[in-house]
């Protein structure tokens, strides 16, 4: 198959299934043994009541559809049989609902959608010409610099904005396929009809371009090439404007004057509507549809199309040797870097575009921590009172930069991975790089945050006054934020939604919190529940924090008149207390970096399990 030729697609007993994933067994039929041709040049509508399988015959044609869905029939390009590798290499997809990141502008969105979807070596000034032109021709010049939506700016994208937008990011590769569910939708007729003339000047181009469109004015439908009319699940008839009206005419059912073609053909059809017979219409007409001369003619391009191709011994399937999306960024080590790097921008633009929660978490964070160091001021001291202030400032230490973060983190995955699935189920970037990417976006952050929280806290309430014991205890803590957050992405990517992460996290941190130290000395812990102290990172800083403020102190006094009771005077002591060990401390910092590594490799996997086609 020449690539710089257009592409027929064209299908044959073409059926869709929805499943039932739990009982592993068909739930409904969605479309039922249908036929069609797609030429290049055409700008082919499907259209059809509500309900009548229009979306999902689309999904299965560019083979967009989800794990819930079975598909069985012949699709083929040219006459050659193909898969999803070849479809996610060749076709361009507009979704019915406008996915985006809302803190872009178009242009900076269009160009993060250029560097990932194009060829690396094409040159800055090409890509910049493209993108203008493309701007140029749907509408969007004026608005370049307008953020995607936003409540800052006093402009933000509108729907139909949106729609046209979406159209540029498909049109970015120059697909040869070009797949558009409901194009219209949400937009005025103005701009619905600007939309419906651009996509027939792409079609002219020689590229093959479908859409599904419910109830299309009758300038719209005038401007279409051919139509798939879907009635039930079932093709009504498939071909030109003036060959559909002719073919229901013949039926008995004539289109009246001045009366939009596409409104009379959809109602005519529609779930339910029967004649004076009592026939259902749609029915009839379906089947009636399979002895006509507009079906026969489908089935002799099909088997023209595979002809053609034996004649010219070209491979009956096209095989590629990665399946799915993935042969589309299996690329080189450069191109993975740049991928990493757009990723990167795109996420680090939106903690810069949208800084009030991140200044907000700063403010929490200093305001805490010197509320907790004036209440401790003074009291930590190398006396008996001044362990238990001493272990109480570490505590707030470990929990403040543990907990907050763990949860605030839970919210992270789920809000974006419908866009996360959408462009990975496109094959732009394997997960693991975006996964990179979004952790990278966050480290300024979980930098900032601990180090003025633990300076603040620090020398308000009077830690012990060495400068190598602050920046040991400000690699502890960045460790501890660090890992609490692999935690939260962890439980973020493991299921479905928040509530149901923090259903399960609370009892999980309920755990750590009790072995971490301070409530329970370690050694009496029971035999069933003391395997948790090696995967608790709390008990891990607890520890470290505790070594670091203890160790070498040999001066704690004893205040007490009570000969009977206990009195710690070495920093050992309040170690062995504690069933701490101070041989422990780099022990304890290896075991925190092997979590951080494990919960980021763990979220990852479950984030590309819930990604991928299944």
């Amino acid at each position: 198959m020449n690539c710089s030729d257009g592409v027929t697609l064209s299908w044959r007993d073409l059926s869709i299934y929805a499943i039932d994933r739990g009982r592993k067994n068909v739930h409904k039929q969605l479309v039922d043994n249908v036929r069609g041709v797609a030429k290049p040049g055409d700008l082919t509508a499907i259209i059809g009541a509500s309900g009548a399988g229009k979306s999902s015959l689309m999904a299965a044609l560019a083979f967009r559809t989800g794990p819930e869905i079975l598909v069985s029939g012949d699709i083929r390009a040219n006459g050659i049989s193909i898969d999803s590798s070849y479809m996610m290499q060749n076709s361009g997809y507009m979704h019915q609902e406008d996915i985006f990141v809302a803190s872009m502008t178009v242009i900076e969105h269009l160009w993060f959608m250029a560097r990932m979807k194009l060829d690396g070596r094409i040159k800055v000034s090409d890509i910049e010409k493209k993108i203008s032109d493309l701007l140029k021709d749907v509408g969007l010049m004026s608005i370049r610099d307008v953020r995607i939506n936003s409540g800052i700016d006093s402009k933000s994208l509108s729907g139909g904005e949106k729609k046209r937008l979406a159209f540029a990011t498909e049109l970015l590769a120059d697909p040869k396929l070009l797949f558009l569910d409901e194009p219209t939708t949400g937009q005025d007729s103005h701009s619905a009809n600007s939309l419906i003339a651009q996509l027939k000047c792409f079609a002219l181009k020689g590229r093959t371009v479908l859409c599904t469109i419910h109830q299309p004015s009758s300038a719209i439908f005038n401007t279409f090439d051919q139509i798939i009319l879907i009635a039930d699940g079932r093709v009504a008839f498939a071909g030109g404007i003036d060959q559909t009206l002719r073919f229901f005419a013949s039926q008995g059912y004539e289109c009246p004057r001045n009366y939009n073609p596409a409104d009379f053909l959809i109602a005519t059809v529609a779930m339910g509507s029967k004649n004076e017979h009592g026939e259902e219409v749609a029915k009839k007409m379906c089947d009636a549809f399979l002895t006509s001369e507009a079906s026969n003619e489908i089935d002799r391009m099909f088997m023209m199309q595979i002809q053609l191709v034996q004649s010219l011994k070209l491979p009956s399937k096209l095989v590629f040797d990665n399946k799915s999306v993935a042969s589309r960024y299996r690329k080189n080590k450069t191109r993975c870097c740049s991928q990493l790097y757009w990723l990167f921008y795109r996420d680090f633009l939106q903690v810069l575009r949208d800084p009030s929660v991140q200044i907000i978490r700063i403010f929490q964070k200093m305001s805490i921590a010197a509320t907790a160091g004036l209440c401790f001021m003074g009291s930590v001291n190398f006396n008996q009172l001044g362990i238990q202030a001493t272990q109480g400032v570490i505590f707030i230490l470990v929990s403040e930069n543990a907990f907050f973060p763990m949860y605030a983190t839970l919210a992270l995955i789920p809000q974006e991975l419908p866009l996360v699935r959408r462009e990975y189920r496109t094959g732009m970037y394997p997960i693991y790089l975006y996964y990179i990417a979004r952790v990278l976006s966050l480290i300024p952050g979980l930098i900032v945050e601990p180090l003025l929280f633990t300076a603040i806290l620090y020398w308000l309430a009077g830690l012990r006054n060495n400068i190598e014991t602050f920046w040991s205890t400000i690699l502890v803590i960045l460790l501890t934020i660090n890992v609490s957050t692999a935690c939260g992405c962890f439980f973020s990517t493991v299921f479905e939604n928040v509530p149901l992460a923090m259903a399960y996290l609370v009892p999980f941190d309920y755990i750590l919190m009790i072995t971490m130290g301070p409530f329970l000395n370690l050694g009496s812990l029971p035999l069933y529940i003391r395997w948790v102290k090696y995967i608790s990172w709390l008990l891990h800083s607890t520890e470290t924090l505790t070594i670091l403020q203890w160790n070498g102190v040999h001066n704690i006094s004893c205040e007490t008149t009570d000969p009977e009771l206990p009195c710690i005077t070495e920093g050992v002591g309040v170690l062995r207390y504690y069933d701490f060990d101070e041989s422990n401390f780099w022990f304890d910092l290896l075991l925190m970096v092997v979590i951080y590594i494990v919960f980021h490799i763990l979220a990852c996997v479950c984030l590309w399990n819930r990604c991928k086609w299944k």
